[in-house]
């Protein structure tokens, strides 16, 4: 049956959910941006895609971005403490993912799902909105060796950070409730709480230890595991792909980098372009359909409740997955 047209100033509004992802500079993560906005369409999402912006992001991204039916929210830079260590980070640039406390100011918001500008939706996830109120929840994350016995402890959690959470998620993918409360909470933490190697990764897993519940990982999958867990996998079940490994991202995918010639790698960045190049995908402000999942637009509708799928940690993967660092490291994120 052909969908009906309606005038967007006629849908349900249900107030207070949003999907959103963050931004930062002028480089090439803003298409990142772009192909989760059309990918959240693809799968009719029934809301919107905020985008958290710094101020260095041009003008020109932010025309893209608006174009593609995102909200924009501008965000001040969150400075972490100073460290004595030369390098406390993994990586120099994971210093400003602690820009992502701010999302805790979004308190028009009642809950939001996260998701970071290299991560793809291939499915409909809008029932994670329905999660149990007061809790945050991730996926585990996975540092496991290239090579060797899975899972090696040759770094564990940081003993700065005090005790291990129940399991360590990974930050490019949560389900939170914005609050002022928290979000001053967090800052104030951050004043005292030095500098680690996943910078704001670790400080979430920290912050959230009590409160931070399992997700199956089909709602952040790794797209490591191919080849560090290829038993655990199961590609036709995976609902978000996350292309975290260097040299995965599909908008600079050479195919040179290790393990980047795999067919299934392959595939996967394919899929992502498909969704970049569907110019059907694009966002149109006029109309929207109405589908069986919600507004094919990503405007506000009625939400669709869902079982929600936790699952205990699953240590099988990771030997006491509190402690999923490891001496490759720089692989991940």
């Amino acid at each position: 049956m052909t969908p009906a047209i309606v005038n967007t100033s006629a849908t349900i509004n249900v107030p207070g959910r949003a999907y959103v992802t963050f931004l930062a500079g002028d480089g090439d993560y803003v298409k990142g941006v772009v192909c989760l906005a059309k990918g959240l369409r693809k799968v009719k999402a029934a809301y919107p895609l905020v985008v958290a912006v710094l101020p260095n992001v041009p003008a020109e991204h932010r025309r893209l971005l608006v174009n593609q039916g995102c909200i924009l929210r501008q965000i001040e830079e969150v400075h972490p403490p100073v460290s004595d260590k030369e390098s406390p980070y993994i990586r120099s640039y994971f210093a400003v993912n602690y820009c992502k406390l701010r999302l805790w100011e979004f308190v028009e918001y009642k809950k939001m799902i996260y998701l970071d500008a290299d991560i793809q939706v291939f499915d409909n996830i809008d029932h994670l909105f329905d999660s149990p109120d007061g809790g945050f929840y991730g996926v585990v994350d996975c540092l496991c060796e290239m090579d060797g016995p899975p899972c090696p402890q040759k770094v564990r959690w940081p003993e700065e950070l005090g005790l291990e959470p129940p399991f360590y998620f990974n930050g490019g993918m949560f389900v939170f409730e914005p609050s002022i409360s928290t979000y001053h909470d967090l800052l104030n933490t951050l004043k005292i709480t030095p500098p680690t190697p996943f910078a704001e990764q670790d400080f979430l897993n920290m912050f959230f230890r009590d409160i931070s519940r399992p997700l199956t990982p089909v709602y952040n999958f790794l797209v490591a595991m191919l080849w560090r867990h290829p038993e655990k996998v199961e590609l036709e079940k995976v609902k978000v792909v996350h292309y975290c490994v260097a040299g995965s991202k599909p908008w600079k995918y050479t195919g040179k980098e290790e393990y980047m010639d795999r067919e299934d790698i392959k595939m996967l960045v394919k899929k992502w372009w498909d969704i970049y190049n569907d110019e059907t995908l694009n966002y149109r402000s006029s109309t929207t359909q109405i589908t069986g999942r919600g507004l094919a637009d990503g405007k506000n509708c009625a939400p669709i409740l869902m079982p929600i799928p936790l699952e205990s940690p699953p240590l099988s993967w990771c030997m006491n997955s509190v402690a999923l660092y490891n001496g490759n490291v720089n692989k991940i994120k």
